[in-house]
């Protein structure tokens, strides 16, 4: 991917993630650090709960769209980090065997009226399993670098 700087951004781009697979131990040792509840973590559990099976936290999920969302390497020149995520809906939960995909679209672009070498792009981000299924849904802001203050640095 080439470097990509603020102004180089539209409402309505689309970028799509590659893949990754959840497997059960993924989903139980990221529990057991991080959310050990007993649908996380125990499957003979998991499988006489609500949800029938195990299931993966909504932490360990946001967490993998990040990554997915990273490795596309879109705002890897620009970013300046964010000053928060939006609301963050689970519609679905994710299982072992499920594999995961972003779908990431601009909604918003401004630039920064108190910081001239920036501007904010909001993001919506689905996060989508192998039938389509959406697993997670979010809107994020993030500061990024314009490129007339960078190309003068």
């Amino acid at each position: 991917m080439t470097d990509r700087f603020y102004e180089d951004f539209s409402v309505g781009d689309r970028f799509v993630s590659g893949g990754m697979t959840v497997t059960e131990s993924a989903i139980i040792d990221f529990a057991r650090q991080w959310d050990p509840q007993p649908f996380h973590i125990d499957a003979e559990f998991s499988a006489k709960w609500a949800f029938g099976g195990l299931i993966a936290s909504g932490l360990h999920t946001m967490s993998l769209t990040l990554r997915l969302w990273l490795d596309l390497g879109v705002f890897r020149a620009c970013c300046l980090g964010s000053p928060g995520i939006g609301e963050v809906q689970f519609p679905r939960p994710v299982r072992p065997g499920d594999t995961l995909h972003v779908v990431t679209d601009i909604v918003e672009l401004r630039a920064s009226a108190s910081r001239p070498d920036r501007g904010i792009v909001r993001i919506r981000q689905v996060t989508v399993n192998q039938r389509g299924e959406q697993v997670m849904e979010q809107e994020t802001a993030v500061f990024l670098k314009r490129r007339s203050v960078a190309a003068q640095a």
